[in-house]
């Protein structure tokens, strides 16, 4: 079989990694896992399962994942990302072993679909399934966004692949933990837009369909170009609702309407309102610098 690296970034997963190592063993020549430093059990049972771990100061997902990339001792063909609280389903882990070793050199990576577990439910509606992701690439051709968030797979020297079969995202954590989780993205996500506006540091290439997906760079596209020029109560509101009448989220039941209106709303509008909030506390300040430090004071980020 074609060797395959899966690459799992740590922070006190102890709660999904012996999950996520046991559904890729069947697969994967290589497991490596870029550790920061957690303080429970995610590294013992990550090598307790024959995982490399190496370990790393965490700056944020980008700069992480791609310390792995350049520090790892990968020698397999294929690399593949993988969060530590997502699940590689029998059924795809199949396709990767019978589908992997018969695609051309042309082929530079695969695009994978990811389905949503919230409050145990399988979100399919509100756009939210399937989200098609760049997640296995050719070693050598592919490196992660450097971005503060909504960071993707950028690959290079070929033509990209979609397999049939998904993954599951299935944290197992609480809503505190989610709503928790949700108020640090809105910070970081707060950042790139700021960043935009003020050229605070420089910016990593345009996201395209040719280095990663379709959907994911259509996506870009419209949030940078169009949905981030709206004003922010009427663009989450208004959001929302496209999820969750003409994108049918409310067929997902209950549980779709908490996290359509958690992820779909709330976290939107926060992201806005942490946007204003920060613009206001940098805008009149004299350089870039003064800018950067204000904003590292307010969101804790090392900018």
């Amino acid at each position: 079989m074609t060797s395959i690296c899966v690459i799992i970034l740590t922070y006190n997963e102890a709660i999904h990694i012996e999950r996520a190592i046991r559904h890729i063993q069947s697969f994967a020549s290589q497991i490596v896992v870029i550790d920061s430093f957690s303080n429970d059990d995610t590294v013992e049972l990550a090598q307790r399962l024959g995982a490399t771990v190496l370990q790393n100061p965490f700056i944020n997902q980008s700069k992480q994942f791609q310390w792995g990339l350049d520090n790892a001792p990968i020698t397999a063909d294929w690399i593949m990302r993988l969060d530590a609280d997502e699940v590689i389903e029998p059924a795809l882990a199949a396709e990767i072993v019978e589908k992997l070793p018969t695609l051309g050199a042309d082929v530079a990576a695969v695009n994978l679909k990811r389905k949503h577990i919230f409050l145990d439910r399988w979100i399919r509606h509100g756009g939210r399934y399937p989200l098609i992701l760049t997640r296995i690439w050719r070693r050598g051709q592919g490196r992660i966004e450097d971005r503060w968030m909504d960071e993707h797979i950028m690959v290079w020297g070929g033509r990209t692949v979609l397999f049939d079969n998904p993954f599951s995202d299935h944290n197992l954590n609480d809503l505190t933990f989610f709503t928790d989780k949700h108020n640090k993205y809105a910070s970081r996500e707060a950042v790139d837009v700021l960043n935009k506006r003020y050229a605070l540091f420089a910016s990593d290439a345009v996201l395209t369909k040719d280095a990663s997906s379709m959907q994911a760079s259509v996506k870009r596209f419209v949030k940078e170009k169009i949905y981030n020029r709206i004003p922010f109560p009427i663009s989450s509101f208004g959001y929302f609702i496209y999820r969750y009448l003409v994108q049918l989220g409310f067929l997902d039941g209950l549980e779709g309407l908490c996290y359509h209106f958690l992820q779909g709303f709330w976290y939107r509008f926060l992201v806005g309102a942490k946007v204003l909030e920060f613009d206001r506390a940098i805008r009149d300040l004299p350089t870039r610098e003064a800018k950067l430090a204000k904003l590292a004071s307010m969101t804790g980020l090392k900018l």
